[in-house]
């Protein structure tokens, strides 16, 4: 009798990324060809290569969609990291010299937004149906803030009795894509421009406790 080969279901998983990766650039590339409402399914699908069933499948549902390809376009690919495991994070961490440190994280900052802004403006013109995407990032963006801060407080660089939610809301405030949007798109600001001021007003308002 034959021995039965053990299943290896490494080709499976690959085709899955495959079609993953094939439907998120489908995605993007429908939503800044045609917009949100002319983006279905099915035109995604037929763009990518798979069946509607495929992305159903893959994503629940339009926002679900949506959603993922926020989170890739975010991190800039499509690993299996939360933005704290990041390299660029990691060095913010690492980084000992208060004023550096601020520095890098406006960098880091920069980058996210730099890769948001298009899917940004897309996504805040689409009605009610997106907004609880957006929504969830800003939430998932500000306990990424909050992380920041609380790494500040830990690190000495923040007095003890700082108020730490609000400085957290000032961060999270002075971070967010409306204010890079009218910045870099309204005023016609460059990377290092927008970087060297948004390290400034974060050592304004984080370090002044020092």
């Amino acid at each position: 009798m034959p021995t039965r080969r053990p299943y290896d279901s490494r080709g499976r998983q690959d085709a899955a990324r495959r079609n993953r990766a094939a439907v998120l650039t489908a995605c993007r590339d429908l939503l800044f060809l045609d917009g949100y409402r002319s983006t279905t399914i099915r035109s995604v699908a037929d763009r990518a290569g798979v069946s509607p069933e495929t992305v159903y499948k893959a994503f629940g549902n339009k926002p679900g969609l949506l959603k993922a390809l926020w989170d890739v376009t975010l991190a800039g690919d499509d690993e299996p990291l939360t933005m704290a495991e990041r390299p660029a994070l990691h060095e913010v961490w690492r980084t000992r010299d208060p004023q550096t440190k601020l520095r890098l994280y406006a960098g880091f900052v920069h980058g996210v937004h730099d890769r948001l802004a298009a899917l940004f403006a897309v996504l805040t013109q689409a009605g009610p149906e997106v907004a609880q995407v957006l929504t969830t990032s800003e939430e998932e963006r500000l306990t990424g803030v909050a992380a920041f801060v609380a790494h500040l407080a830990h690190e000495g660089i923040l007095r003890p009795d700082t108020d730490q939610v609000r400085t957290t809301d000032a961060c999270w405030a002075l971070t967010g894509p409306h204010l890079f949007t009218e910045l870099i798109i309204g005023r016609g600001w460059d990377a290092d421009t927008y970087q060297q001021w948004l390290a400034d007003m974060l050592a304004a308002t984080l370090l002044n406790a020092l």
